[in-house]
């Protein structure tokens, strides 16, 4: 625990007790010489006397700002599939990237929680391995990688890139309760003269409106698409709504129809400003608002 860092004896103590198994398996595995306890110590009671300012009782920060009537923001990492409990287990990170984690990793109760903005691509990737029904694996993939810059940020790893999947995005809007959409990288569908939505899928002669809960059977579905007209007019950059090509307002009409959740954001560039703001979610997320 961080407050750990500000108590040199229970820091000392506790790096003791950890050094004993992590040596151990520096030594077995790497055949190399571990840590030594003084220089770990010194380390990091450094790092703690420079925190100092910052390790506090976060719950209790944050339920002081609510009683102020202050507007706290939560921003999660990484995506819904990836969750530790809800994503496509084993295919997943160690921690809760649901709404959820919001409260069990800042001690603020669910009930206090107003508003839940969803950010999505306007297509969809995935990093590493697990099922994906939707991926392109032709020219159409390498064009959504190359135009999206999807690329690790950390890594460059490349992702992996596929059609928009409306049965994931459904079970992400709902396992998140999720109050309303933002939708990214819609420029990187400027061009394209055909487009398609996942629907459903199909195993075995059975339609599956609903994500499977059986990772084989996911890995072995075929999506159902649906086939849209793409636009040739450039969205890059755009700052409202009314000037998105008549294409692209459709396509984001139908992701609200199908997800049942309304969109309040479009990123439509790599920079900041290139957003359109439909309504701003912050503004409507105060309780009694």
């Amino acid at each position: 625990r961080m407050g750990d860092l500000l108590n040199p004896d229970v820091l000392q103590q506790k790096i003791k007790e950890n050094l004993v198994e992590i040596n151990a398996f520096l030594k077995r595995i790497y055949n190399v010489d571990g840590f030594t306890v003084e220089k770990i110590f010194n380390d990091y009671q450094a790092y703690g006397e420079r925190l100092r300012p910052h390790i506090t009782d976060v719950a209790l920060v944050l339920d002081r700002a609510f009683e102020r009537k202050k507007r706290v923001l939560f921003e999660g990492a990484q995506g819904t599939h990836l969750d530790v409990d809800f994503g496509t287990y084993p295919y997943v990170t160690s921690s809760s990237s649901c709404s959820g984690g919001a409260c069990t990793g800042s001690g603020v109760g669910p009930t206090t929680i107003t508003g839940v903005l969803g950010v999505t691509k306007a297509y969809t990737t995935r990093v590493g391995g697990g099922p994906f029904p939707t991926e392109l694996t032709d020219e159409m993939g390498q064009q959504l990688m190359q135009r999206g810059n999807e690329y690790g940020s950390t890594t460059g790893r490349a992702r992996r890139c596929g059609w928009l999947d409306m049965v994931l995005l459904r079970y992400a809007v709902r396992i998140n309760g999720l109050t309303s959409l933002a939708i990214t990288k819609l420029d990187v569908l400027d061009g394209c003269k055909e487009l398609k939505i996942c629907t459903g899928y199909r195993y075995q002669g059975k339609l599956h409106k609903e994500m499977p809960g059986d990772l084989q059977v996911l890995a072995g579905c075929e999506p159902v698409y649906e086939r849209w007209k793409g636009w040739t007019t450039e969205t890059s950059g755009l700052k409202a709504h009314r000037g998105l090509p008549p294409a692209a307002k459709r396509y984001l009409a139908r992701i609200e129809e199908l997800t049942g959740c309304r969109i309040d954001m479009i990123s439509t560039g790599s920079k900041r400003e290139d957003t359109i703001v439909v309504r701003n979610p912050l503004i409507r997320s105060r309780k009694g608002s």
